[in-house]
């Protein structure tokens, strides 16, 4: 195994992961362990941690520091905001996003889970499934992370018991079936210990399966982005208009998915133009075909009036053009978002002015009473609403593309982000709590 360069072994693939886990779950020392045993620390960094543990009185480093980095994280012992880490073995790279545990940061989880294609959840085996375990797993649901892995933490205080494994691996399967996850892997672990984090423990010989790590590495990373439809939003018009380059024009952006390839018609939306590919230059080289999620210039056949915001797509499979979006959010800011306000909708690389039509109903995924027609979201609500725009735009279903299904809401006073959108229907639940009656 190697330490943390930066590299990527390319024909293992990379996989992003989230961790989460209710506060004193355990799950900073999980994610230490997992760097300290795969040897991916740096010396410096590691030194670094043992001064510190050692100054706290400490026998043995205390590894939840070496992703705790904020001053108030190690003053607190909570994590606040998500910390990234980079590190790869010899059989696959990983990034890796360290999200908060305590209820007041559960949109900093919105944050980190929204490019991973796995989640780690933690729960205390003393305590089992709670309140928060619950909130995480929707979250994890509601982005369409495809593989979700339950650590059942602190097996050591537990007395290592397959009782209490497998009471806790019960409860909580039941609690992710409701929310349409039916691929889950259950692993009991010791993090202070080392127990099934990277290597088998030598206290549960009734557990056989995987490790975490070797479960990380195994897992099957889902279908490439460019296996979906092409989607280039266009975020920069390049023309130097100068005498070395008389009349050049072309389209920089990175490619949200699929492939783009030259002599491929393409539409271009809003205005639904079409034209064809004449070139894709990549790092100053033309090239005949580039994939996502690379960033390119393409220049067209013909002269349209394209600029930035418009989203090039093949004539062949566009995306359906709405002023009306129905989605599901999760409310990021403290101010409320309220039915009948007026906002900003950035999609891809264009940002149109909208309005909150109507927000039917809240999740209740704590299991607490439904709230009908709640009228705002405020902080960690995961809510429906519909919004109007004020423009049309090309929204894909959040399900069947994350890059070109996803919005962000903006204050128009000062730009603040207020909430990330999926568009489409959200959970493939069954059973899930709303604010509503009749919605699942």
């Amino acid at each position: 195994m190697t330490p943390d360069t930066g590299t990527v072994p390319a024909a293992a693939g990379l996989l992003r992961f989230a961790t989460a886990g209710s506060v004193d779950d355990g799950k900073s020392t999980l994610v230490g362990r997992l760097l300290h045993d795969s040897k991916s620390v740096p010396t410096d960094q590691l030194q670094a941690v043992e001064r510190v543990s050692k100054e706290r009185g400490q026998d043995t480093p205390d590894l939840a520091l070496l992703t705790d980095g904020l001053r108030a994280e190690r003053e607190q012992g909570i994590t606040i905001d998500v910390a990234y880490r980079y590190f790869s073995t010899a059989r696959r790279g990983f990034i890796l996003a360290d999200t908060p545990g305590h209820v007041q940061y559960t949109r900093n989880m919105v944050t980190g889970a929204s490019t991973a294609e796995l989640a780690i959840i933690l729960v205390d085996a003393r305590n089992g499934v709670l309140e928060q375990t619950r909130r995480h797993t929707a979250v994890a649901a509601l982005l369409r992370v495809p593989h979700v892995l339950l650590a059942v933490n602190k097996m050591d205080l537990a007395g290592y018991s397959e009782r209490v494994f497998a009471s806790v691996a019960r409860e909580f399967t039941a609690c992710a079936e409701t929310l349409g996850i039916d691929e889950v892997t259950v692993i009991p672990v010791s993090a202070l210990r080392g127990d099934n984090v990277v290597r088998a423990s030598a206290h549960m010989d009734w557990y056989g399966g995987p490790t975490v790590l070797e479960h990380l590495e195994t897992v099957p990373v889902r279908s490439d982005p460019a296996d979906l439809a092409a989607r280039f939003p266009v975020q920069y018009v390049i023309r130097p208009q100068s005498p070395l380059f008389p009349g050049h024009r072309t389209y920089a952006g990175q490619i949200a998915s699929g492939i783009l390839r030259t002599g491929l018609r393409v539409t271009v939306l809003p205005s639904g133009r079409s034209s064809v590919i004449t070139g894709i230059d990549l790092l100053g080289e033309q090239v005949h075909e580039a994939r996502a999620p690379l960033s390119v210039a393409l220049t067209l056949a013909d002269d349209l009036d394209v600029s930035r915001g418009d989203l090039i797509v093949p004539a062949a499979d566009p995306p359906p053009l709405t002023r009306n979006i129905d989605a599901t959010v999760c409310h990021l800011a403290d101010r409320p978002l309220r039915a009948g306000a007026p906002i900003l909708l950035k999609h891809t690389t264009r940002t149109v002015q909208a309005v909150v039509e109507e927000i039917p109903y809240r999740y209740a995924l704590d299991g607490t009473a439904p709230h009908p027609l709640p009228g705002r979201l405020t902080a960690n609500d995961i809510g429906r609403v519909v919004l109007r725009t004020a423009e049309p735009l090309a929204v894909d279903p959040y399900a069947e593309n994350r890059g070109t299904g996803c919005f962000l809401l903006l204050d128009p006073a000062d730009g603040t982000t207020l909430a990330a959108g999926m568009a489409g229907e959200s959970f493939t639940a069954r059973g899930v709590g709303s604010d509503r009656g009749d919605v699942p």
